[in-house]
């Protein structure tokens, strides 16, 4: 499967804890960024324990259309994360990988 490496990394955000799509995309350097990134995520299998509601537009902006969206939310709502208006507090609940934890695949770009 082509994005493998997409669903490795977006299973490494705790629980209560969320990414953008183009921090997603650097991290992994995807070819076409942000936009790629939520490619990966829309093909994204079900039943597989990829936690695709973890990862959220800039500014922490539900991106997803209804109903999507409101699934999204009652997910995270369900992990403790914060929304106001739509968006997720990025400042309270936004995850950066330490460096130590967290290696680059040099063939991840895709």
């Amino acid at each position: 499967m082509p994005w493998e490496a997409v669903y490795r990394w977006v299973r490494k955000i705790p629980r209560g804890r969320v990414v953008t799509y183009g921090q997603l995309a650097r991290a992994l350097q995807l070819r076409g960024g942000a936009r790629t990134a939520g490619r990966a995520l829309a093909a994204c299998p079900a039943g597989r324990g990829i936690p695709w509601q973890r990862v959220v537009g800039a500014g922490g902006k539900l991106l997803l259309r209804e109903p999507l969206r409101l699934l999204q939310r009652r997910l995270l709502e369900a992990e403790g994360v914060r929304l106001t208006g739509g968006r997720v507090d990025l400042a309270r609940h936004q995850w950066t990988p330490s460096r130590a934890g967290h290696r680059r695949s040099r063939g991840a770009v895709l």
